[in-house]
Order: C-alpha cells, then sequence, then structure tokens
C-alpha cells in the first residue's frame, strides 16, 4: 500500500471522505480513531499512531486531516516524515467560535500551524477556509507573549490548495417529483467547458450508497431546506440565530468531552416564525460552516437552501438563496408559508456537478499520486 491515510477523528465528514478515498483509490491503507473527545484527539493521536501504524517501505504519501498533529507523527515516526505530507483542513481552529476563550485552546491552532509547515501540500475544503486560516495566522500568534516567529503566512501559502470536498450523489428519482428530475439531470451534466470535468449520467442504481443518509435531510412536502447538522466541523457551537427550521430540524451541540456529530431530529409540520431562528446567542452569530455539503446534498434532493449571506455560503450558493439579517431570513419564511408552491416547483440555479465525486475524483487522483521525493 503506497498511500497511508490516517484520520484521528473518524466521524461525519471526515469519515466520508476517507472511505470515500479508500474505497475509490487503489493502494491505499486506512488508520482511524473514533470520533469523540476530540481535544484529545488533537492532543494526543500523534503518538497513539506512532505506535500504532507498522513500518512499511511501501509508503509513498501520507494523507492526514488538520486534527492530526503532524509534527508530532513526522519526528516520532522519521520514516514516514520522509513521505510526501498532505493536511487536509474540514475546518480550521484560528477562526473557529468558542463559547469562552481560554489559554489552553492556543494549543490546538497552534499544532495546526506547526503541521502546515511540516506538510508538503495543505488542502482546503473552501476558499473561505483556507483564507480564513492564511490571514488569522498573523493575529493568532500575537497570543504569545514575545519572541513571536514571524512571516508563516507567506511560508505556509505556497503549499496551499482548494480542493472541494467530494460528493457521491445517490440516485433520488423515485423520491421526487418529475419536474425535479429533469432539472437534476441537468444539474449532473458536466460540459467540457472552462475546464470541466467530463460528463456524468444521473447515478446509477450501483451509487445508491449512502441515499438514506441524504434523504434524512429532505423533505419532499416542503422542499425547503434548513439547518443540516453533521456539516464536518468538530467543535458544534450553539446553532444562533441564523439557522432556520421548517418540518426538518437537525440539532447539534457539542461539550469539550462529547462527540460533535450526535444528532437529534426533531419533526415540526407547521412553521413558526418564532421558533425558526432557533433561539438568538449573544453575538448573534450563524452556525460556523467552512464547507456546507449536507446543504448541497439537500438542494441535491430538491430543497431549496435558504443560507446566511457569510462565511462559506456565497462561494457555494446564488444570492438569491442568501439573506443578511435574522428579519430577512423571518420575512422569506413567511412568504414561503403564504404560499408554499414557490418552494414545491422551484428548480435549483445553482451548480452541483462541481462539487460531484466524479468531478473532483481527478484532482485527489493527482494529488495522492505525485511521485515521491528522491531520498525515499
Amino acid at each position: 500500500m503506497s498511500v497511508l491515510i490516517i484520520e484521528a477523528f473518524y466521524g461525519g465528514s471526515h469519515k466520508q471522505l476517507v472511505d470515500l478515498l479508500q474505497e475509490e483509490l487503489e493502494d491505499c491503507v486506512l488508520y482511524t480513531l473514533p470520533a469523540k473527545k476530540w481535544h484529545w484527539r488533537a492532543r494526543t493521536s500523534a503518538l497513539y499512531f506512532s505506535q500504532h501504524v507498522p513500518i512499511s517501505e511501501h509508503y509513498r504519501i501520507l494523507f492526514a486531516s488538520s486534527v492530526l498533529n503532524l509534527t508530532e507523527l513526522a519526528a516520532l515516526r522519521p520514516d514516514l516524515g520522509k513521505l510526501k505530507k498532505i493536511l487536509y483542513f474540514h475546518e480550521n481552529q484560528l477562526v473557529y467560535p468558542v463559547k469562552k476563550c481560554q489559554e489552553r485552546d492556543f494549543q490546538y491552532g497552534y499544532n495546526q500551524i506547526l503541521s502546515c509547515l511540516v506538510a508538503d501540500v495543505v488542502v482546503f475544503n473552501s476558499v473561505f477556509n483556507m483564507e480564513s486560516f492564511l490571514t488569522s495566522i498573523g493575529k493568532f500568534m500575537k497570543l504569545i507573549p514575545d519572541h513571536r516567529p514571524r512571516d508563516l503566512e507567506s511560508i505556509i501559502r505556497p503549499k496551499c490548495q482548494v480542493i472541494y470536498f467530494p460528493i457521491r450523489f445517490p440516485d433520488v428519482k423515485r423520491y421526487m417529483p418529475k419536474h425535479k428530475i429533469t432539472h437534476l439531470k441537468k444539474m449532473l451534466s458536466l460540459e467540457r467547458n472552462n475546464g470541466a470535468a467530463p460528463s456524468m449520467a444521473l447515478p446509477s442504481q450501483q451509487e445508491q450508497r449512502g441515499s438514506e443518509s441524504v434523504l434524512k435531510n429532505f423533505t419532499g412536502e416542503s422542499g425547503l431546506c434548513g439547518a443540516v447538522s453533521g456539516l464536518g466541523t468538530i467543535q458544534q457551537e450553539s446553532l444562533g440565530s441564523s439557522l432556520m427550521q421548517l418540518s426538518d430540524l437537525n440539532q447539534s451541540n457539542s461539550s469539550d468531552d462529547s462527540n460533535s456529530y450526535q444528532e437529534e431530529k426533531k419533526q415540526n409540520p407547521t412553521l413558526n416564525p418564532s421558533d425558526t431562528l432557533g433561539g438568538v446567542d449573544d453575538q448573534q452569530r450563524p452556525l460556523h460552516i467552512v464547507w456546507p455539503h449536507r446543504w448541497l446534498e439537500a438542494a441535491y434532493c430538491g430543497c431549496y437552501p435558504l443560507c446566511p449571506k457569510d462565511l462559506v455560503y456565497p462561494e457555494i450558493f446564488p444570492a438569491e438563496y442568501l439573506y443578511s439579517t435574522p428579519e430577512q431570513l423571518s420575512k422569506r419564511l413567511q412568504n414561503f408559508c403564504k404560499r408554499p408552491d414557490i418552494i414545491r416547483k422551484h428548480l435549483y440555479k445553482g451548480e452541483m456537478a462541481p462539487f460531484s465525486w466524479a468531478a473532483l475524483h481527478g484532482k485527489f487522483r493527482s494529488l495522492l499520486t505525485t511521485e515521491p521525493k528522491e531520498d525515499l
């Protein structure tokens, strides 16, 4: 096995990505830790993997998420340190909101910066994720009382690139009205222009794996896509004022020693505008998302995405699906309640195909098949 994949937090989108890579790419071996107590995974997983990943002369590439302290692993296992090291950011700790800032939390962002310095390639799942990380390094390092390192952004930036989180869209035709099935085929039809990937057909029956998990976030009656949990972020905070809930509401909370991917699904067949705001936290801050693949999955299933005009959303969704204030959100939801046919007949106007595995698999293959260093 030439590609060594290490996932220190094997759950949610972290699990979804490495499972997909292992299944679709040849010559991969995967080592993981369960998706719980993420703080301890970030602190100690490198030592664990240094003892449990067997030595092999066949390894050429190391792929790991940013939960792993890559610096420690490379120091503890010099044989792994010589590999081409790829670090993938599902989220970054420099801008992630915390309920209470504590000095100990500095270590998580610091570890990610060190891991970037050690990595050969640093991959982010969105431009927002990459830029928010890189542009925050300078401010973050000012937390050090004296003798601060300099120019870290300029050192790390040349290593960075964006490869969107790949989604393997399942076959959901049997759940959708006919007019949306036709539109779905058009959304997944890729043309060869501007460097687009080759064309792909609607997923076959063999590609239905995972369809049930996607459809948990789909409501055929309302067709409205609300806050969907399991978004790949590790430290789920309060959903805040920006989240809308209609028919399908997922609430995801975390504590210091709990799994951030715990979900509780509540059905609410009627819309109460006062409930849709989900409560207002002290900073009126939307759910922190660096890659909304669950929202894309729901839009693929025919839902109407309604997202805050903030974070990564403008990067993914057209302007008509964005709102700027809770008042705008409430007004639009009330309009949808008065005219539900708007949602039921609506055809999604954004792009879907560029975020599919069919479009992105070439980038991942190229990333994981680059020639190793000569000194191996």
